[in-house]
């Protein structure tokens, strides 16, 4: 038996908490297309972003490492994957759309440029010289509404207006371009920002540990990471070897924020706070935990000699390019125009694309 889309919609709406988003309730796309039979609208932009270019380039660009660093540290891809299955589990739990929550995940950080955030703040500096500004969230929309090249009747993806929304609403303690977001447009949209940090939270732990940056006695402080470890040990024991261990513990730290948040996100829908959130005791733990990240692990010397190499190598091909325009495959208008297709261009280059055309454009040619 075929399921059709329809059937599929009635049986979401019947599924899904009132406050969710349906798919037959969807504001649509800017430009018309023929409706699917048999998929309903959010699982096709998923589909449409699993297979767009910017998606692949996400597994050679840096989360924290340097894609290539080691085989088991996390990339932007990787984390984008992370976020998806985190973002499933919530939506499933609070009644909530699981395909618009997965769709806004793997698209979050689709517009993140290589070197992860120092090539952000890189190129934000040079964009300010020119009276603009570049941040990530604005630039993932800017990707599947124009870059994005596939379909012969518009550019970009054509998503639908919900994905759109959740991508541009999305900000998390990374984000500091200073820019003031608005209210999230539904608590679809939330779900992946919060997924976000649970995800990054708890993955950047692992790989600090894995790269010895930071120490489990240095953890045993923190009060989530020993909550964690006492349940990862009355689960599994003590006895057995740490690399089997901090997963466990790493695992149980993502379902004590995850059960929290779920908890308490509850109480503030049937109070009518369309708000979802950590409990204040939750938010507490998880800060001093990141504060502790952010000293130890993201501003070790070994992260920011990595970091500052990155940031430099982003400015100095973005100078030769200004001034060397036809290493660019257009034929430019204005400098205006310019500068917007160097910053394109730069942003979506995987972490190996931009070393290697420094090494060819500016260290070979001195």
């Amino acid at each position: 038996m075929i399921i059709t889309r329809k059937e599929l919609e009635k049986r979401e709406a019947g599924l899904l908490a009132p406050y969710a988003v349906k798919s037959m309730q969807s504001m649509g796309r800017r430009f018309k297309e023929h409706e699917e039979s048999n998929r309903m609208c959010f699982q096709k932009d998923k589909e449409r972003i699993i297979h767009c270019k910017a998606f692949r380039r996400l597994d050679k660009k840096t989360q924290v490492f340097v894609a290539g660093s080691g085989d088991h540290f996390r990339t932007r891809l990787t984390h984008s994957l992370e976020v998806a299955q985190i973002s499933r589990d919530l939506a499933r739990r609070l009644g909530l759309n699981e395909d618009l929550c997965e769709t806004i995940a793997l698209a979050h950080d689709l517009g993140h440029p290589p070197f992860g955030h120092g090539g952000e703040e890189a190129l934000n500096e040079i964009m300010r010289k020119h009276g603009m500004h570049f941040e990530h969230n604005e630039q993932s929309q800017r990707i599947v509404e124009i870059l994005e090249k596939s379909y012969p009747d518009f550019n970009g993806l054509n998503l639908t207006k919900e994905v759109l929304d959740g991508l541009i609403k999305h900000q998390t303690a990374f984000d500091q371009s200073g820019k003031k977001f608005e209210v999230f447009p539904h608590l679809e949209s939330q779900v992946v920002n919060i997924a976000d940090e649970i995800a990054y939270t708890n993955h950047d732990i692992d790989d600090g540990l894995r790269s010895e940056m930071i120490k489990i006695s240095q953890l045993a402080k923190f009060e989530l990471w020993e909550k964690a470890y006492k349940l990862a040990w009355k689960k599994h024991g003590t006895n057995i070897p740490n690399d089997v261990l901090i997963p466990r513990i790493i695992s149980s730290m993502m379902s004590l924020m995850i059960a929290d948040l779920c908890e308490n996100s509850e109480e503030n829908l049937k109070h009518d706070k369309m708000i979802l959130s950590f409990s204040p005791k939750m938010k507490k733990m998880i800060k001093k935990i990141r504060e502790f990240l952010f000293k130890n692990f993201y501003l070790n010397p070994k992260i920011m000699k990595i970091v500052i190499q990155g940031k430099l190598m982003i400015k100095k091909l973005f100078e030769f390019y200004l001034k060397n325009p036809n290493y660019l495959s257009k034929t430019y208008k204005t400098k205006l125009d310019l500068v917007v297709a160097i910053k394109d261009y730069i942003a979506g280059m995987t972490d190996s694309f931009l070393i290697q055309e420094y090494e060819k454009l500016i260290i070979k040619k001195k």
